[in-house]
């Protein structure tokens, strides 16, 4: 005949090694092993500052307003604050609490219930109470050392967020500056080009008036003098969209911003200067991306939330204690005989409501399978963002080089065609399309030299520029 009391010890053993093997699983928290291309750089770039190599002081200066100023900077660092609050609550649950209690009662019973009181019994009484609580749940299955742990790798997260926020200022105040060289230096251009065909025309009016030339000759040149009108407007209001959009970006009052004035150097040899980086892709791409070491985090934290929902199922462990003193007089309540202590332990073991718990398991284990995604994405554009900067950090280049020589080459094609017109060997149309096209290749020039520091600007952020890469895990 079976032994009940062996029956019950062994169900009791199984229970206790299903929950300790159960309770020992964990989820894993590093990231999943993708298909990397190799490291074809041969020098690391060191771009934690890097736009201190186009020694230009007034970017710099901009740089540093903004990296102190920018709200979506400000609104990220109270998002860190935020997270670090969050791991001291996570916290809090691994140590006892511990609760001063004073309670003061006065009651008074019935003297007409059911139990007839003694003759003389005062139905008044007091109470008096002085104490310390305590309570401790024991962490045994690891919900709350979960918890606290993945609170930390969130708040890693989110301090990654900051500096990914922080390389986008960086870039976008970049973007942001040369755009406005650029069109400081086109709006430059055309003033001088418009005062060229001013020029022009009160030239071409005294011809006209002298009777050397007709209509046709004379409408032409006051057309192409109002086409560049209308160029230097355009100009103007692309100026001062990037004089606001520069206000913004270094966190001005919306005063400031509304006037935007941005002190620079209008010099347009600044913005034909390109500092050289090294190329190729870096061996430490993954470190250098704060981007990718945010979604790292937040992977490991989906994973440690599902370890602290899976503890769940498994019984609660509280330690309660007690001490103080009870009188029913207050001149007693700190005397010896008043003393009062208790202890005390519970087990509370869910019974009712795992489909609760498991599907809270399941949602956190979508979260997990959704951070598995976001990392793969986020190194997929990585990757797709570092290499598209290369080839415009070459190809930007090669345009600018080719646009300076056909400047120079149409510069002085229009000396040739005023020559032969003053000479009468051509017309004044042959002029006015030499004109035509030296304007629009030192437009393109400019822009060309814009976009050369565009890409040098995203060739950094792609790398992760702006941040200390090397700040520990």
């Amino acid at each position: 005949m079976t032994d009940p009391r062996r029956t019950l010890r062994t169900l009791v053993l199984v229970t206790a090694t299903t929950f300790a093997l159960a309770a020992c699983q964990s989820t894993p928290t590093t990231p999943p092993l993708l298909d990397l291309p190799p490291a074809s750089a041969s020098v690391a770039p060191d771009l934690e500052r890097w736009w201190t190599t186009f020694n230009d002081p007034t970017l710099t200066a901009l740089m540093d307003e903004a990296l102190a100023h920018n709200l979506d900077l400000r609104a990220a660092m109270v998002r860190v604050d935020l997270a670090r609050s969050n791991v001291l609550l996570a916290q809090s649950y691994l140590y006892p609490s511990m609760n001063l209690g004073v309670d003061s009662r006065r009651n008074r019973m019935t003297l007409v219930g059911s139990q007839p009181l003694p003759e003389n019994f005062n139905p008044t009484n007091n109470d008096y109470l002085v104490g310390l609580r305590a309570s401790y749940e024991v962490d045994l299955w690891g919900r709350y050392r979960n918890g606290a742990s993945a609170a930390r790798s969130e708040l890693l997260a989110t301090e990654y967020a900051r500096q990914t926020v922080r390389t986008a200022v960086a870039a976008e105040t970049a973007r942001a500056y040369f755009g406005l060289l650029a069109a400081d230096a086109e709006l430059a251009m055309l003033r001088d080009t418009l005062q060229s065909r001013d020029e022009t025309v009160a030239l071409q009016v005294d011809l006209y008036q002298a009777g050397l030339i007709g209509d046709y000759d004379l409408q032409r040149a006051q057309a192409e003098r109002a086409a560049v009108a209308a160029n230097v407007a355009v100009a103007e209001r692309a100026v001062g969209t990037y004089e606001t959009a520069l206000a913004a970006i270094v966190g001005r009052s919306p005063r400031e911003v509304f006037a935007a004035r941005i002190a620079r150097d209008l010099t347009q040899v600044r913005l034909l200067g390109v500092p050289e980086v090294p190329s190729g892709l870096p061996s430490d791409l993954l470190e250098r991306r704060p981007d990718i070491r945010q979604v790292e985090a937040q992977l490991a934290a989906a994973s440690l939330r599902i370890d602290a929902a899976r503890a769940q199922y498994f019984p609660l462990l509280s330690l309660t204690a007690s001490y103080g003193s009870e009188s029913a007089a207050l001149a007693n309540l700190f005397s010896t005989p008043a003393l009062a202590w208790g202890i005390g332990a519970s087990l509370l073991q869910p019974l009712i409501g795992l489909k609760a718990i498991e599907a809270n398991v399941e949602a956190e284990t979508a979260r997990r399978e959704a951070a598995v995604v976001s990392y793969t994405q986020t190194v997929q554009s990585a990757f797709r963002e570092t290499r598209d900067a290369l080839i415009a950090n070459r190809s930007t280049r090669d345009a600018l080089a080719a646009q300076t020589e056909r400047a120079q080459k149409l510069k002085a094609s229009l000396e040739l065609a005023e020559l032969r017109y003053r000479s009468g060997y051509s017309g004044y149309i042959d002029v006015l399309d030499a004109q035509r096209q030296l304007l629009q290749a030192q437009t393109l020039q400019i822009l060309a030299a814009r976009d050369v520091r565009f890409a040098l600007i995203d060739l950094a952020k792609a790398m992760g520029g702006g941040w200390d890469y090397l700040m520990p895990h």
